[in-house]
C-alpha cells in the first residue's frame, strides 16, 4: 500500500483521528468522494467507515449507502482502500460484503 494522501472519516458521533476529513452524512462523503475523486484522482484515499447515521440518517441513509453508490459509479480505483470501524457487526458483515464482491482492498 502506498502513502495514505486522502483519510475521509466517516461517522455521526465519534470525533475524526487527525489528518482526516469529517463527514457526517452519506450526501457529505459523497460530495467529499466526488471532490478528491475530481482533483486529486492520483492520490490514495482511505475511506473509513460507521454502520448506522443515526441523527444523520435523513441526509443519505445508513453509511452503507455509500458503498451501495461508489458500486453503482463504478467509482472506486486502485487507489482507494476502506477501513470499518463500526461497532454494529451485522452491518460490518454487510459491508464487508460489498467490498469483498467488489475485491475492493479492506485494511483490518
Amino acid at each position: 500500500m502506498g502513502e495514505i494522501i486522502i483519510k475521509i472519516w466517516v461517522d455521526d458521533i465519534c470525533p475524526a483521528p487527525d489528518g482526516y476529513i469529517h463527514c457526517r452524512s452519506v450526501n457529505e462523503a459523497k460530495t467529499a468522494i466526488r471532490f478528491y475523486e475530481k482533483n486529486f484522482n492520483d492520490d490514495t484515499i482511505l475511506i473509513d467507515l460507521d454502520h448506522d447515521s443515526g441523527d444523520y440518517f435523513n441526509d443519505g441513509g445508513d453509511y452503507i449507502k455509500i458503498l451501495d453508490w461508489l458500486e453503482e459509479e463504478d467509482i472506486v480505483d486502485t487507489g482507494y482502500f476502506f477501513h470499518l470501524h463500526t461497532r454494529n457487526p451485522v452491518g460490518a458483515k454487510n459491508m464487508r460484503r460489498i467490498i469483498q464482491r467488489n475485491r475492493w482492498r479492506e485494511i483490518l
